[in-house]
């Protein structure tokens, strides 16, 4: 019963953080010009967050093995409140600059969250908490930037101090009210356990672990997929099918909440299919055909059918990926291997908006084809997972 509490507490500081984070992301352009920001500084903007994440996720993760989650997550939940009272604080370029990097620095919530459910989870129930968790991340991303637009109006500021405010209330809530999943234990006891010590060597040679380190890369290409695919739906949606904002709103909520609800429905699928690799494969498959279709669609109706079904077995990604990654990884280094896996999304966060900006050149239709390209390299890897699991049955 503790347990299941603990998942709905962080089910709520997931909605909470993402949704501070979903907020300010579309304001940032509209913000910063005041501040010098143009057209080719902002994706600087946007990847230095995901560059500083991408170094101290797995950093985080490595001292919640140590330290405990709780902690970690307090403190990494304070420091994105910190980081949106700077952002909406700022007078000059550079404070912006300081506060996404502040913002990636602390971001290690994700891992610190996903390894405080992996330590209260069984394996066979593993993937729908994870399934649970994700969902609650994507209906925060969903929510976000619709709340952000209705505070703008009240001052561009606003919205900022208002994601700070509920940043607050996630370390609040991580501090006195969420229960510790992983006590910290005496110094010399846990050093003979586990014998590790963290550095940024191990986003190397967690490539190169059995199972995980497929999965992660694995992750790795299909997160990139994915953010190829969102520039392709901005810049097709305006350049091609010459759609109202609304419209381009109600589109990226809709594939949002496909996500949302394939991710709630992980335990049934489960049920039915037992092997998480065999569901990763299918899934993936279904991606595949469904970006192929997107890149030949010509009007609005067949384009958003395609991102629909690409957004509703995309949904299966995080969980069963993440599921794999935690049965196979050590429990003292558990938030570790999953900060590495968040940083190798962080990395495909920033990669994969590049790619899309050059491939652009060639033809916006070029953006969904690319997309499919890293697809198909991710399924053609979830054989190898699938050979894997059935070696160690």
């Amino acid at each position: 019963m503790k347990a299941d509490r603990n998942l709905w507490i962080l089910v709520l500081i997931c909605v909470i953080n993402s949704m501070g984070f979903g907020i300010i992301v579309p304001l940032l352009y509209d913000y910063g010009k005041k501040f010098g920001l143009t057209e080719q500084t902002v994706g600087i903007l946007t990847a230095s967050f995901s560059v500083a994440q991408f170094f101290a996720t797995p950093l985080l993760g490595s001292l919640s093995d140590k330290w405990g989650r709780k902690p970690l997550l307090a403190i990494s939940l304070a420091g994105t409140c910190l980081s949106f009272l700077v952002f909406g604080l700022a007078q000059n370029l550079l404070m912006l600059f300081a506060a996404r990097i502040l913002d990636g620095v602390t971001g290690g919530n994700i891992s610190v969250a996903q390894a405080m459910v992996s330590d209260t989870s069984s394996s066979e129930d593993r993937a729908k908490k994870f399934g649970i968790l994700s969902s609650a991340f994507g209906f925060g991303f969903v929510l976000g930037p619709a709340l952000g637009g209705l505070l703008s109006k009240l001052g561009l500021q606003v919205p900022f101090f208002f994601a700070a405010g509920i940043a607050f209330i996630g370390a609040i809530l991580a501090t006195f009210v969420l229960k510790e999943t992983k006590p910290k234990q005496d110094g010399v006891k846990q050093k003979s356990k586990d014998g590790h010590r963290f550095t940024f060597v191990s986003l190397i040679t967690a490539l190169k672990i059995p199972v995980v380190g497929t999965a992660v890369f694995t992750g790795f290409l299909l997160t990139m997929a994915q953010f190829i695919m969102i520039i392709g739906f901005q810049t097709f949606s305006v350049d091609k099918l010459k759609i109202a904002p609304t419209q381009i709103g109600l589109l990226y909520a809709g594939f949002g909440i496909t996500g949302i609800l394939m991710q709630l429905a992980v335990s049934l699928i489960t049920k039915i299919i037992s092997s998480r690799a065999i569901i990763l494969l299918l899934s993936t498959a279904i991606c595949l055909a469904a970006m192929v279709f997107t890149g030949f669609t010509q009007t609005v109706f067949p384009f958003a059918a395609g991102l629909f079904v690409y957004g509703l077995f995309n949904g299966l990604r995080n969980p069963m990926l993440n599921a794999i990654i935690a049965d196979r990884s050590n429990e003292n280094t558990q938030g570790e291997i999953l900060g590495v896996n968040q940083s190798y999304a962080s990395l495909g966060q920033t990669l994969g908006p590049i790619a899309a900006g050059l491939i652009t050149a060639v033809s916006i239709h070029a953006v969904f084809f690319l997309s499919a390209f890293f697809i198909l390299l991710g399924f053609l890897l979830t054989f190898r997972l699938k050979a894997k699991e059935k070696q160690s049955t």
